[in-house]
């Protein structure tokens, strides 16, 4: 299924009987602001699911800020919120879709295909003058049952492993600033994975919030990946959330989108013996 949903397209599909539409916005400095964005108008018939709560496992100090969840709670939850087999899930956010994009990985990694985000999300549906609910929709319990698949993961020792004797090649998706650690705000280490590349997540839109044209994401992540084989590409970013960003970003280019190292950055820098690096990266 192509990853993305236009505001037409999903406007002609609601109330269909297999669709769920969910809710992802969040604001990483006020973790309260999605829920009640949400329920001050949301798309008709959506639900909410939370990052923190509901799309990340517990933090312990050393697995990151926004670890994976636990597979069980995770199918749980899904389940539900009217999640099954059988859904068509758009998924939405306000912030150029990288909250919308973990659920969009979390559904794959579960083997659930029939899923897209919203291109443009909660600002181009606002724009196209689509209506707007402040209904709670009634809970619809499913039957789901899912396996992770775990070879779309790698962990901190893989990367690790990966410095002495290379077999992947790492394209962190922070900014650039953040990269070579300028202003590094969110975590107690700035810097970058050695030997990671750099591609912004944001660079995957247009100005007005929607991701570019399919050719054109695929000249540009072309060029960052060079001699890299997309399918052999870990991506990472400061907690795992907008490397799934640049994993749909490369669905839309009709590539393969590689794997993800989920801890990131942030769990990385979490043990003082990983080798950080603020080398800015070559030029492509």
């Amino acid at each position: 299924m192509y990853p993305l949903s236009s505001v037409s397209e999903l406007q002609t599909r609601l109330g269909a009987p297999e669709l769920v539409i969910v809710d992802c916005r969040h604001e990483l400095a006020n973790p309260a602001a999605g829920r009640a964005a949400y329920l001050s108008g949301h798309i008709p018939g959506a639900i909410f699911l939370h990052l923190d709560e509901d799309l990340s496992g517990p933090m312990n100090g050393r697995n990151g800020r926004h670890p994976l969840p636990d597979v069980r709670t995770l199918v749980q939850k899904l389940a539900a919120a009217g999640i099954g087999r059988d859904s068509h899930v758009v998924a939405y956010d306000a912030a150029g879709g990288p909250f919308a994009a973990r659920l969009w990985w979390l559904l794959r990694w579960l083997g659930l295909g029939d899923v897209q985000v919203l291109d443009g999300g909660w600002p181009a549906w606002l724009a196209a003058g689509a209506p707007v609910s402040t209904a709670l929709p009634p809970a619809q319990q499913t039957d789901l049952r899912a396996e992770a698949d775990w070879s779309r993961v790698v962990t901190a020792d893989e990367v690790e492993a990966n410095l002495a004797v290379p077999q992947f090649t790492l394209v962190d998706a922070r900014s650039p600033e953040r990269f070579v650690g300028i202003g590094e705000t969110l975590d107690p280490v700035g810097g970058h994975i050695p030997g990671a590349r750099n591609r912004f997540f944001m660079h995957n839109l247009q100005a007005d919030g929607r991701f570019k044209p399919g050719a054109e994401l695929l000249a540009e992540w072309l060029g960052v990946l060079g001699e890299c084989a997309p399918e052999t590409v870990v991506h990472q970013c400061g907690s795992g959330v907008t490397a799934c960003h640049n994993q749909l970003a490369l669905a839309v280019a009709g590539l393969p989108q590689g794997r993800l190292y989920a801890g990131s950055w942030s769990e990385w820098c979490s043990d003082p013996l990983h080798p950080v690096s603020t080398e800015p990266p070559p030029d492509r």
